[in-house]
């Protein structure tokens, strides 16, 4: 089983930045995408940044710009630099990956959710 644990988020004031890490755990496991989503009060859960083991990033279009999502693949990490934030990114984060677990041949796709870290940015 993947268990994943961030860290990072709090608050800051508009035009600041932060930096979100989540840390993926287990045994017998290969990532192939790594993925931040996020939840405002009110709203659904919205995918913010995306990396492929490419890698190759996808990202929201109100974030293009001022976010940055990155990978260490020897650390099984992802992080997401936010800079310029706005009370508009004021939400639970969510780190999401994908990938495949345990013993070869016979390995089972899964989907990993992290707990989720409150962000909030005042303007």
């Amino acid at each position: 089983q993947v268990q994943l644990v961030e860290s990072g988020g709090g608050l800051v004031q508009a035009g600041g930045s932060m930096r979100l890490s989540c840390a993926a755990s287990g045994s017998s496991f290969s990532i192939n995408n790594m993925n931040w989503y996020r939840q405002a009060p009110g709203n659904e859960r919205e995918l913010v940044a995306s990396i492929s083991s490419g890698p190759t990033a996808y990202y929201d279009d109100s974030v293009k710009g001022r976010f940055t999502i990155s990978r260490d693949n020897a650390q099984n990490t992802v992080y997401l630099q936010m800079n310029g934030l706005k009370p508009e990114d004021t939400a639970v984060y969510y780190c999401n990956v994908k990938g495949l677990s345990g013993p070869y041949p016979r390995r089972n796709p899964f989907n990993a959710w992290g707990q989720g870290t409150l962000v909030t940015v005042s303007s």
